[in-house]
């Protein structure tokens, strides 16, 4: 599998050129980058011309005319076309983001699109997130508690306590934080990373839980936690407007006060 490092000017070869045709009224251009391990070719890029009139306005619609009309062996991930499934996360114009929400006429230029970054791509704009879910179920992301709930009903949580959730659940780990943050770029093999983390902490807060101090246990080592150096990639970049810098800063504090 090829390794993408260099999102927005990687020095990949260009490739193939589809213009726009005499006809188009409003011609954009898409540079977008391909990769195909069973033809044993160098990665390259292709550009494709596409009359925005006859398409959506977000990216995704782009890249789905793209390959319904010009080429049929353009591979990418895509599911709810909503903003909640996180399928479509992939580089656009240098920047993680979800091609279903990117708008066309917000970006400047041709539009240069490439898988997520410093992932192995397992083709065109497919990135392999198989250690990405890996980490993720390391930090045991369920509830665990060893009090039966009450009979007949669910564990209950007040106000107060639900509201610490609020910022946490909604993660949808399309990879798009972990993925701009260079400290996972250097050590993605032992930092659990901002999609993990945060995760982490959604259930250390969570009143239900019943293992905070295990969880903190699994955590208590100088790369899973403490390789975040606040440069906030992270929150910059999420589609869903969260703060994982924030809610790792939550958990090094837990540690912290544990620890007097």
């Amino acid at each position: 599998m090829a390794q993408l490092t260099l999102p927005k000017h990687s020095k990949v070869r260009e490739g193939h050129n589809h213009p726009s045709s005499p006809g188009m009224k409003r011609p954009r251009t898409f540079t977008v980058y391909r990769f195909d391990p069973d033809s044993k070719e160098n990665p390259r890029r292709d550009r494709f011309t596409i009359d925005l009139d006859e398409c959506g306005p977000m990216v995704l619609d782009a890249l789905i005319k793209i390959k319904g009309d010009i080429d049929s062996t353009l591979t990418f991930r895509r599911s709810c076309r909503e903003g909640i499934c996180g399928s479509c996360a992939m580089n656009i114009d240098g920047r993680n983001t979800l091609a279903c929400i990117s708008a066309i006429d917000d970006i400047e230029g041709d539009i240069s699109v490439h898988p997520l970054p410093h992932l192995p791509v397992i083709k065109d704009l497919v990135p392999d997130l198989n250690h990405f879910y890996a980490q993720y179920a390391s930090t045991k992301p369920w509830l665990r508690s060893q009090t039966p709930p009450p009979p007949g009903r669910e564990r209950r949580q007040s106000i107060e306590d639900r509201e610490k959730l609020d910022g946490l659940y909604e993660c949808i780990l399309c990879a798009c934080c972990s993925t701009s943050c260079p400290s996972y770029w250097w050590n993605g093999d032992r930092y659990l990373g901002p999609a993990s983390l945060l995760q982490s902490y959604r259930w250390l807060v969570d009143s239900r839980d019943e293992e905070t101090g295990e969880r903190l246990d699994d955590l208590e080592d100088s790369f899973r936690l403490y390789r975040c150096h606040t440069i906030m990639n992270c929150a910059t970049v999420c589609p869903k407007g969260l703060n994982p810098a924030k809610a790792i800063a939550e958990i090094k504090k837990m540690m912290i006060k544990r620890s007097l």
